[in-house]
């Protein structure tokens, strides 16, 4: 039985991506008492609201992570928080430093003591491969955030709230992820603007992102990061078989031109998810790499830290882009075709 059937929860962005697709999964197979939906667009809430089925258990919360005194109120009775509330663009929060700050870090900080104020049991935090040895600030934001979360212990004494993070890269079909534009570029006959053909990327389903956090929820036993196992794709690759669709599906007569603009600011090569240092630290299961609380900081017994199902001892070494499973174009295809802004578009 699901540990969320039947618990009151709140979902820290919940209009965007992730945490749209989280609220389809727990409504879909987890039965919640509740979830409220905190976000502070409006008009992406009542997008949503038609989205849902009308006798859904949710609440519709208007708000800002940095609006701690509105954060406290939608806590009230809350059991479990997946804190999906974030700035993500690279190239923003590299021209917005403080206000990536101001989200990223205070408002995660604001997650924090208003879920220990509340008696939350748990709070998830949806974090990224950009926090694994950042180069960029959006990077750097979201590794603080991370390191927040896991510090908490220092300061929450007797009270009960565990914290955990979860870490993955780059979610198919996801609001302003590069794929809807090259989808529109192509379609309107091009050119394609690519950063660089041989540029690697972790890519996973939005249905994998959401089931594998209330996985992180369902299995923390506190102060873990859980870290994502899934496979990469040349960007070069991603471009080409996007084509290849569309020509198949006859939306184009044939492929567009491509123009290489290289790297924007604060973006790498290939992505990582693990550092070797994490590894050290880390196990594993099929799924998930767990890096564990460091039992010399935080005094857990050696059995609560190593107690997961399938888990053993990570193999030692950076887990990234060039060490992981390289897609092939036809397992690309596969991939691509099941994401929901295509079908959407094949409409």
């Amino acid at each position: 039985m699901s540990i969320l059937k039947g618990k009151n929860i709140l979902i820290t962005g919940g209009t965007g991506s992730i945490g749209t697709n989280i609220i389809k999964e727990l409504l879909a197979f987890h039965k919640p008492k509740q979830i409220r939906i905190f976000s502070r667009d409006d008009t992406k809430q009542f997008d949503l609201m038609q989205q849902l089925p009308k006798d859904a258990p949710v609440n519709f919360l208007i708000g800002d992570i940095r609006d701690k005194n509105r954060l406290m109120m939608a806590m009230e009775d809350i059991d479990i928080v997946f804190h999906a509330a974030a700035m993500k663009h690279v190239s923003l929060c590299e021209r917005n430093p403080f206000e990536a700050m101001n989200t990223n870090i205070n408002g995660t900080q604001n997650v924090i003591e208003c879920a220990l104020s509340a008696g939350v049991d748990r709070v998830v935090y949806v974090s990224t491969d950009k926090a694994a040895n950042p180069t960029n600030i959006m990077g750097t934001t979201k590794l603080m955030a991370e390191r927040l979360m896991l510090t908490s212990y220092f300061y929450k004494g007797k009270k009960k709230t565990k914290f955990c993070c979860v870490r993955f890269g780059n979610v198919l079909w996801s609001r302003g992820s590069v794929l809807p534009l090259f989808l529109k570029q192509i379609y309107e006959g091009g050119p394609v603007t690519l950063t660089d053909p041989l540029m690697t990327r972790f890519f996973m389903s939005l249905r994998q992102a959401a089931s594998l956090v209330i996985k992180a929820a369902e299995i923390t036993k506190e102060n873990e990061i859980f870290v994502l196992k899934m496979p990469a794709v040349r960007m070069g690759d991603v471009v080409d078989v996007i084509q290849e669709i569309m020509v198949e599906e006859k939306l184009i007569k044939k492929t567009v031109p491509i123009v290489i603009i290289g790297p924007k600011e604060g973006e790498r090569t290939h992505e990582k998810l693990l550092t070797q240092e994490e590894s050290e630290n880390a196990l594993e299961t099929e799924k998930l790499f767990i890096i564990k609380p460091n039992s010399n900081i935080i005094p857990f017994k050696k059995s609560n830290i190593l107690h997961y199902d399938g888990a053993k001892k990570a193999k030692v070494g950076e887990y990234n882009t060039t060490t992981t499973t390289l897609l092939n174009k036809k397992e690309l295809k596969k991939l691509i075709k099941e994401g929901e802004f295509y079908k959407n578009f094949k409409k």
